[in-house]
C-alpha cells in the first residue's frame, strides 16, 4: 500500500470523540463558626461600627460542617433554587484600589450583568466592600475597618425587617411603591485574586429554616441595621467553589420577596487546612437592589 492511499483512507477515518474533562471535586471538613444562643430569649449582642472600628464581641459556637465543592455541577445551583449561584464574567476592572473607578465603572458592569441574570427591571446598586486583610481581623482593635478581611462567622448580611430598612433609607421617597411588587437584594462577589486561603462557603436556601435565623443589630453612629445571625443545624448544607478565579463570580441572594423561591443564604468564609498557609483573600462584594 502506497504512503499516498494511507492519507487518503486515513481522511475517512472516524475521528476521535472528545470527552469533557470534569474537575476533581474537593469537598473540605471544616468548623463554622455559628451563634451560640444562650437560650434565654435574650437577642443577641449588637456589633458596633464607627471611628474607623467593628467591635463584634457576639459569641460563637465552632461547628463540624463538610463544604461541598460545586465544580464541574455550577449550573445545579442558581438563584431561585438555591439562593447562589456563579456566573463566569471577565471585568475590566483588575486591581479595585480606585474608589471612582469602583463605583463608576465596575458599577455600571455589576447593573448590567445582575439585570441580565435575574431578568429584572432596574438595579440600584447601594455600597460595595474590598476586602484584603488578614483572618483575625476583627481582634485588631481600634482602626480594624481599614483592615477588612474575610469574615468567619455564619451570617445574612439583612433579616427581612433589615432588607426593608435598606430599600428605605436609599430610597425613602419611592419605597411603598416599590414594595407593591418582587424586589430582591443580591450581594455580587467576586475574587480580586484566585482564593486559596479563607474561600467563602454559601448555604443552599432550602436547607436552613426560618427557626434557625436570629435577627441580630448592627449599630452605626447615626443609623442602625438588622442582620440575621444563625443557629447551628446538621441538616444545613454548605458549598464553595474551590479556587474561585476574579472571572467566577458568585450571586448571594441576601433577600426575595417572593415566598415561592429560595430567599436568603447563609454565607461565611471558612478554613481549609490544606491552604491556610497561602496568601491573604482579595475579594470585592458589590451590594444591589433588584426590582422587577
Amino acid at each position: 500500500m502506497t504512503t499516498e492511499t494511507l492519507i487518503q483512507e486515513s481522511q475517512h477515518l472516524t475521528p476521535p470523540v472528545e470527552t469533557k474533562q470534569v474537575p476533581t471535586r474537593r469537598d473540605v471538613p471544616t468548623l463554622l463558626n455559628y451563634y451560640c444562643d444562650p437560650g434565654d430569649g435574650s437577642p443577641p449582642m449588637p456589633v458596633y461600627v464607627g471611628g474607623g472600628t467593628v467591635t463584634n464581641e457576639r459569641p460563637t459556637i465552632p461547628t463540624p460542617v463538610t463544604v461541598h465543592d460545586i465544580s464541574g455541577e455550577e449550573d445545579k445551583y442558581t438563584l431561585s433554587s438555591h439562593g447562589f449561584q456563579l456566573i463566569h464574567h471577565q471585568s475590566n476592572e483588575k486591581e479595585f484600589r480606585e474608589e471612582e473607578k469602583i463605583k463608576e465603572e465596575y458599577y455600571r458592569e455589576c447593573e448590567k450583568l445582575i439585570l441580565d441574570i435575574t431578568a429584572g427591571k432596574r438595579a440600584f446598586l447601594f455600597g460595595h466592600l474590598a476586602r484584603r486583610g488578614p483572618s483575625n481581623w476583627h481582634r485588631l482593635g481600634q482602626g480594624n475597618a481599614a483592615k477588612k478581611g474575610p469574615l468567619h462567622r455564619v451570617h445574612i448580611d439583612q433579616s427581612y425587617e433589615g432588607a426593608e430598612m435598606i430599600l428605605r433609607n436609599h430610597l425613602p421617597d419611592e419605597a411603598d411603591e416599590l414594595m407593591k411588587r418582587r424586589w430582591q437584594i443580591i450581594n455580587i462577589w467576586r475574587p480580586i485574586r484566585t482564593i486559596y486561603k479563607d474561600p467563602l462557603a454559601v448555604a443552599s436556601a432550602q436547607s436552613i429554616p426560618d427557626e434557625d435565623l436570629i435577627p441580630a443589630s448592627v449599630i452605626y453612629p447615626k443609623s442602625r441595621n438588622e442582620t440575621f445571625t444563625v443557629k447551628p443545624n446538621p441538616t444545613h448544607r454548605w458549598f464553595f467553589k474551590n479556587a474561585q478565579k476574579p472571572d467566577e463570580v458568585l450571586f448571594i441572594k441576601c433577600f426575595d420577596s417572593d415566598t415561592t423561591v429560595a430567599r436568603r443564604v447563609p454565607h461565611c468564609a471558612f478554613r481549609d487546612a490544606e491552604t491556610d498557609n497561602r496568601e491573604d483573600r482579595e475579594s470585592i462584594e458589590v451590594r444591589s437592589l433588584v426590582f422587577h
